[in-house]
């Protein structure tokens, strides 16, 4: 028998009951859409404002929830790579940044605060926490950047560098000579605008 008294207390212990029971399926470093919640509160509203605030989820935007991860050097955000998955509902996605352009010896030395996300679903410029990121529709892309696929990516988003376009066309051209034929030539096709298509014939039409 349950006195006046003690409801209160019961009330309370059995929604914290239900918040640690949650908790349970929630993986540090991992990010959530709050349909996903769904399948396991019946309280999702109530039970995300708790964990927001106990500092267990971090909301991103929307509907979209991060775990964060505890490490040695304090507690560290949920990977890009798992954010991205979570907005986009897939994992059909490359995540791409300008900054890797400098990896290729080409003169490129500008550091960019974006990722570009190469997808089939979403396109536009969506902040993400503390994150941008700029989501591009792309009929084709692939698994992993290669040499030869970012030598191409480079010449698709040109126009988005800071450096000077003749001087980074002509070390592009200097370097596709030296590069894998096959594998650029795949890349070209799969990957490259019409324009960067043009571009790479006369290239490497020249050697």
């Amino acid at each position: 028998m349950i006195f006046p008294a003690q409801r209160p207390f019961v009330l309370y212990w059995f929604s914290m009951t239900k918040l640690d029971e949650l908790k349970r399926y929630l993986k540090p470093g991992h990010a959530y859409r709050r349909a996903d919640l769904r399948h396991w509160s019946k309280s999702v509203d109530r039970h995300l404002k708790q964990l927001v605030e106990q500092g267990v989820l971090k909301k991103l935007s929307g509907g979209l929830y991060a775990c964060s991860k505890e490490t040695a050097f304090g507690r560290a955000p949920a990977s890009d790579k798992d954010v991205v998955g979570a907005f986009l509902k897939e994992n059909r996605f490359l995540l791409a940044s300008p900054n890797a352009y400098n990896s290729l010896g080409l003169g490129t030395t500008q550091l960019y605060d974006r990722t570009v996300v190469y997808n089939h679903k979403r396109h536009g410029d969506f902040q993400l926490g503390s994150r941008m990121f700029a989501f591009r529709m792309k009929p084709r892309f692939p698994k992993n950047l290669t040499e030869e696929c970012l030598l191409v990516d480079l010449v698709n988003n040109l126009d988005q560098l800071a450096e000077p376009r003749d001087t980074v066309l002509k070390r592009v051209t200097q370097r596709a000579a030296t590069s894998d034929k096959s594998r650029l030539h795949h890349a070209i096709r799969e990957y490259g605008s019409e324009r960067t298509k043009k571009f790479f014939e006369r290239a490497l039409e020249e050697r």
